[in-house]
C-alpha cells in the first residue's frame, strides 16, 4: 500500500475507536436507551474487509455492529443520532444501536439476532448473481454465531450456487461470557467451510493489512464468478460483552493484557511510522477524528425526537 492509503486506513480504525469510546460516554451520561456492544479492539477486521469492498457491495453486521457500519461508510453524525433515538438518525431513531442500516452504502443492517445476518447476506449475494452484477456480499458474524444451524444451511446454498459472498468470522475468543473453545468443536471455525468445498483461511485479525490482503483475494474470487469464501479473523474485544459488563470476571488480567499489547491501532501506527510517516501527521489524524466525533454527539443531542405519528411509518415487517 502507498502511504496515503495507509493513512486512510488508520483514520478509519481511529474513527471506529473514538466513536465507540464516545458511545460509552453517551451511555453512562444517560443519553441513550438500551445497551450497546462496543467494537473496541476489533477495528482491523471491519476496516481491512471493507477497504477491499466497493460502495455498491453489501455487508451484514451483528449486534456489535458500529465498527462495520463506520468502515463501510456510515456517517458518524447520523449513526450517533440513531443510537440516541433522534429523528436525524440513519433509521430515524427507530433502529438504535443494534439495528443501524444504510442502504446507500450497502449496509443491510446490524442485527440483534445471533447469526441474523447469514440469510440476509446470502440472499443479497443471490440477488447480485441473478441480476448479473459483480457485486459482492460480506457477512460479518461472531464465533458464537458459528454454532447456529443457519450457518451451515447458507454455506450449502452459497457453495452449490457459486454465490459471490464472503463469510467473515470475527473470533474474539468469547461468546458473551463463555470462552469459544469451551463450546465450539474443531481446531478452527474456518475448517467448517471445508466440507462444502468453500476456500477458507485464518488470519491475524489485529493486522489490518493482513485482513485486507486475504479479503482482496476473496473479493476477486467472488467477482470472477468462482463463488464463496470464508475468513476467520482472530481478534479480541477489549471491553465487556456490552456496556454494562466490566469484562473482568471471566477473563484473566494476563489474558487481557496480552491482547492489549496486540492493539490493532497501536500496531498500525508503528507500521506507518516505520514507513516514514511523521508522528505529527498521525496525531493530527487522531485530533481531527476526535473533533468529528464530538461534533456528531453535539449534533445528535440537539436533534429532535421522532413524532409519535411516525411509529407505524417506514416499517416493513
Amino acid at each position: 500500500m502507498d502511504n496515503d492509503t495507509r493513512k486512510q486506513i488508520l483514520r478509519s480504525m481511529i474513527r471506529i475507536r473514538r466513536f465507540e469510546e464516545s458511545i460509552w460516554d453517551v451511555y453512562t451520561s444517560g443519553l441513550m436507551h438500551g445497551l450497546a456492544h462496543l467494537y473496541i479492539g476489533e477495528e482491523a477486521v471491519a476496516v481491512g474487509v471493507c477497504a477491499a469492498l466497493r460502495d455498491d457491495d453489501f455487508i451484514t453486521s451483528t449486534h456489535r455492529g458500529h465498527g462495520h457500519c463506520v468502515a463501510k461508510g456510515g456517517k458518524l453524525d447520523e449513526m450517533m443520532a440513531e443510537v440516541m433515538g433522534r429523528v436525524t438518525g440513519i433509521c430515524r431513531g427507530k433502529g438504535g444501536s443494534m439495528h443501524i442500516a444504510d442502504m446507500s452504502v450497502g449496509i443491510l443492517g446490524a442485527n440483534g439476532i445471533v447469526g441474523g445476518g447469514f440469510g440476509i447476506a446470502t440472499g443479497a449475494a443471490l440477488s447480485a448473481k441473478l441480476r448479473k452484477t459483480d457485486q459482492v456480499a460480506a457477512c460479518f458474524f461472531g464465533d458464537g454465531a458459528s454454532n447456529q444451524g443457519i450457518f451451515f444451511e447458507v454455506m450449502n446454498y452459497a457453495a452449490i450456487w457459486d454465490l459471490p459472498i464472503i463469510y467473515v468470522c470475527e473470533n474474539n475468543q468469547y461468546g458473551e461470557y463463555t470462552a469459544t473453545d469451551a463450546v465450539t468443536a474443531g481446531d478452527t471455525i474456518a475448517d467448517r467451510a471445508k466440507p462444502f468445498g468453500i476456500p477458507s483461511s485464518v488470519v491475524d485479525g489485529n493486522d489490518v493489512e493482513a485482513v485486507y490482503a486475504v479479503t482482496e483475494e476473496a473479493v476477486k474470487r467472488s467477482r470472477s464468478g468462482e463463488g464463496p469464501s470464508m475468513i476467520e479473523c482472530m481478534t479480541y474485544r477489549h471491553r465487556g460483552h456490552h456496556v454494562g459488563d466490566p469484562g473482568d470476571s471471566y477473563r484473566s488480567d494476563e489474558e487481557r493484557q496480552e491482547w492489549q499489547d496486540k492493539d490493532p491501532i497501536t500496531r498500525y501506527r508503528a507500521v506507518l511510522a516505520d514507513a516514514g510517516i511523521e508522528e505529527d501527521d498521525l496525531d493530527r489524524i487522531d485530533l481531527e477524528v476526535k473533533e468529528e466525533v464530538a461534533d456528531a454527539v453535539e449534533s445528535a443531542q440537539g436533534a429532535p425526537w421522532p413524532d409519535v405519528e411516525e411509529a407505524d411509518q417506514h416499517v416493513y415487517a
